[in-house]
């Protein structure tokens, strides 16, 4: 058999396999939840959401107000982007993150405190 056939044979075969396993694990992972993150923007904002959470003076006033809702701060920290290059990754014991995302039409941005047992929210400008 010449190898022209024998690697359409290959490639034909693991093509089959890939679109197998990418409907498998994609319903494998919407039934029960669990999500595979890798880079590092999904790592840092899974890592902050896995602790608990605490809000800053400016925070909780902004709560108290209604000019803010603990939803918003959940979705900044689900669907925001963490700016690699205004955060302050290397302090000890605190690493302090900058997250950027789109509240309410405007662009906000989330500054957050990540200790080892949780997360402090400690300000939100627009």
């Amino acid at each position: 058999m010449a190898f022209v056939k024998r690697l359409g044979y290959f490639l034909f075969g693991l093509s089959i396999g890939i679109v197998f396993l990418t409907f498998f694990f994609k319903k494998k992972t919407a039934e029960t939840g669990v999500s595979f993150c890798y880079l590092p923007n999904c790592r840092v904002l899974k890592d902050i959401r896995s602790k608990q959470l605490h809000y800053s003076d400016d925070i909780n006033q902004m709560l108290l107000n209604k000019e803010l809702d603990t939803t918003d701060i959940i979705f900044l920290l689900k669907e925001g982007d963490v700016d690699f290059s205004k955060s302050d990754t290397k302090s000890n014991p605190c690493k302090t993150y900058l997250i950027e995302g789109e509240l309410h039409g405007k662009e906000a941005f989330l500054t957050v405190k990540n200790c080892n047992s949780k997360a402090q929210i400690s300000t939100l400008e627009y």
